[in-house]
């Protein structure tokens, strides 16, 4: 089937996982809508992704501004662009003891990874069920079924992502939609940089850390296969397999061991 006309929404498309999940969408022939806080950046994208030949519409828009969030989405429907794709890519972290965190900055991240994506999945997804069509893929983690020292909060809002993605793929199951949540785990993106999280020892070793192409092809043929969701990475769907298994006091342990600073014992 042809995807020449469709639209996919993307978020964190600028750079990381979102930007290769963007080059897949627009190889395919999607046309894309990306949203950004940089208008230079999302005219620099935009640029880059019409070269496959697409449309590529972007809105400047803070997604952490729950304001900004339901204009966004006002908007779009307003233009009268049918979503058939969301991508909820967009998140952030903060790194360091939850005791000691700038609460402003945790919250402004729940704001973020949970509130925006909320918001844009409730959205979309019923002009989705008026259709009885429509595909979401939601970023979740490997961050979402371990308890996360010195990422607390990132932890916590990545698990709210699995949970809320495995319920709402549930409720709609008689209509043809795909919901799908994609697990990466540590990923060689701009994140670490954002979350002041160069110092973690999960982050040191270079060799560890996924591909995003690699990553965002996972999400990508999994969302397109129809499938709930996918762990990407061999290493990662090991981790998952043994936190299933172990008690959560260790689990926590073990990633405390993993996240702390290098300089720390």
């Amino acid at each position: 089937m042809s995807n020449q006309g469709k639209w996919a929404l993307i978020t964190g498309a600028s750079s990381g996982i979102g930007y290769e999940l963007a080059k897949l969408f627009a190889k395919d022939k999607y046309n894309l809508v990306i949203v950004g806080r940089e208008k230079q950046i999302l005219e620099d994208k935009a640029r880059e992704f019409k070269q496959e030949g697409i449309q590529v519409i972007g809105f400047e828009k803070d997604l952490s501004k729950r304001n900004h969030v339901f204009e966004f989405c006002q908007e779009v429907t307003a233009k009268g662009y049918q979503i058939d794709t969301l991508v909820n890519d967009a998140g952030q972290g903060a790194y360091g003891l939850f005791k000691d965190n700038d609460i402003e900055r945790e919250l402004n991240i729940i704001d973020l990874n949970i509130g925006a994506l909320t918001i844009l999945t409730k959205h979309f997804l019923k002009e989705m069920v008026a259709r009885n069509e429509g595909k979401i893929l939601n970023l979740a983690s490997i961050a979402s079924v371990t308890p996360g020292p010195w990422q607390a909060v990132y932890h916590g809002t990545k698990a709210y992502v699995l949970s809320l993605t495995e319920a709402i793929r549930e409720e709609v199951k008689e209509y043809n939609i795909t919901v799908t949540a994609l697990l990466p785990g540590a990923t060689d993106t701009d994140f670490f940089n954002k979350a002041h999280m160069q110092d973690a020892k999960i982050v040191q070793d270079k060799s560890s850390l996924s591909n995003p192409a690699d990553v965002a092809k996972d999400g990508y043929d999994a969302l397109m296969s129809g499938d709930d969701k996918v762990t990407s990475g061999f290493k990662n769907k090991m981790m998952v397999g043994m936190s299933n298994i172990m008690p959560e006091t260790m689990v926590a342990h073990n990633m405390n061991e993993m996240q702390k600073p290098v300089d720390k014992k």
